[in-house]
């Protein structure tokens, strides 16, 4: 069963029908409105909707006393100083005839070089680099009563001339020296300064909020300077070669002075060292007798003779027989006679020679040496000690001092003579 409206013929309704006829007669001015307002919506939705990045707040200001769309609240005209109403990280919609101004609250750094005059009447080139901070809740103020250009308006400024202040309480040298304590100076005069200079700015007449008085601290908070950091100092080339000259003498001084006490710490090891030789020398003497030295002495010859290495042994003449190195040294040296009528000619004695009172043959048969007397042999070869010799002349040696009877007195005991 099919239902028909009334007053139709084909079944379509009136209102469908009437639109329908409406489309057909006005479609070619829809087109062009709708175009129309996609280029308008196109154009101003940069000032429309706003996306505030990372790290940064949006400051509002309004054109006409409006509804904010932010609050849901009526707001007046000019800047929005209410920390409240500061547009944090993200996208806001605003009024396309109001503005959003972004501030940066990271951490900045800005480096500039600054003349100044030391104390002493030098010109210094000071590269200083300064790392600030904006505050949140204060943002709003700074925009109103400073603007965007605050860094070059106040900030730069004010670090050029506490800079020039605290450089000219220097010498050119503590300039070049003291580094640390000029750039902490700068950083906390700037800083106070800052706070002085900013805070006379506010005018609260000026400030369409309901209590005005509550942001007149505001605006020297605003601002933050984290440090300041003297990166270079230039001085004229002079004084830098005379400055240098100085240190260099300061530590020739200091030099001079380490060679002093070195020396006088020398000459106190040297007294310490002859106070300890003398000391040992007395210990020694007191222990050492006269025989006991002789007999170190046949020893020390006793070694000599047995060693495979060449060598030549003079003994001497005197009662001991010691060598003559080592003997010889109770006795007067001999002296040189004078040749009388009748007496051989020095060199050409044919007196027979003799060591320690045994006679010995000047052209030995055998063709050993001569006694207690060695010679070098051939090369390649050692020469030879006649022990027998040495033995034969032992009998001469007091008792004592005989190694053959293994014994030595005390020391106390008197040798026998």
């Amino acid at each position: 069963m099919v239902a028909y409206h009334l007053g139709s013929t084909d079944g379509v309704p009136p209102n469908a029908r009437a639109f329908r006829r409406f489309l057909r007669r006005h479609f070619p001015s829809l087109t062009i409105m709708l175009l129309a307002v996609m280029l308008v919506a196109t154009f101003l939705f940069p000032f429309i909707v706003i996306t505030v990045p990372s790290g940064q707040v949006g400051v509002l200001w309004k054109r006409f006393n409006s509804y904010d769309l932010y609050c849901w609240c009526f707001v007046g005209r000019g800047t929005i100083v209410d920390p409240r109403e500061l547009r944090d990280e993200g996208l806001h919609v605003i009024w396309p005839w109001d503005k959003l101004f972004l501030y940066n609250l990271r951490l900045q750094s800005r480096t500039q070089t600054y003349n100044a005059i030391s104390k002493d009447g030098v010109v210094v080139n000071a590269q200083i680099n300064m790392r600030y901070q904006l505050l949140h809740n204060y943002v709003g103020v700074l925009h109103k009563f400073i603007g965007p250009n605050y860094l070059y308006s106040v900030v730069d400024p004010e670090i050029g001339s506490r800079a020039r202040e605290v450089i000219s309480q220097y010498t050119a040298q503590e300039v070049y020296t003291s580094r640390e304590q000029i750039q902490e100076k700068i950083r906390q005069e700037a800083q106070k300064s800052l706070a002085s200079h900013l805070n006379s700015l506010v005018q609260p007449e000026a400030m369409e909020q309901p209590d005005p008085k509550h942001y007149n601290d505001f605006l020297q908070n605003s601002i933050q300077i984290i440090d300041t950091l003297v990166l270079s100092i230039e001085l004229p080339p002079a004084i830098v070669a005379a400055i240098n000259r100085q240190t260099q003498q300061f530590y020739e001084i200091q030099e001079f002075k380490y060679r002093v006490e070195r020396e006088a710490q020398e000459s106190t090891r040297k007294q310490v060292e002859a106070n300890g030789i003398a000391a040992f020398q007395r210990i020694v003497g007191q222990g050492i007798s006269e025989s006991y030295l002789r007999w170190r002495g046949i020893e020390a010859t006793l070694a000599l003779a047995q060693s495979p290495n060449s060598k030549i042994v003079i003994i001497g003449s005197g009662k001991d027989g010691m060598p003559i190195i080592l003997g010889n040294v109770d006795s007067p040296p001999a002296t040189q006679p004078k040749p009388e009528d009748g007496a051989s000619v020095p060199g050409k004695s044919s007196a027979i020679p003799s060591v320690g009172g045994v006679p010995t043959d000047p052209k030995p048969t055998t063709g050993e040496p001569p006694a207690l007397a060695g010679k070098e042999d051939q090369p390649g070869s050692n020469a030879q000690f006649d022990l027998s010799r040495l033995k034969a002349i032992l009998p001469s040696i007091p008792e004592w001092l005989n190694p053959t009877t293994g014994s030595r007195p005390a020391e106390s005991a008197p040798p026998r003579q």
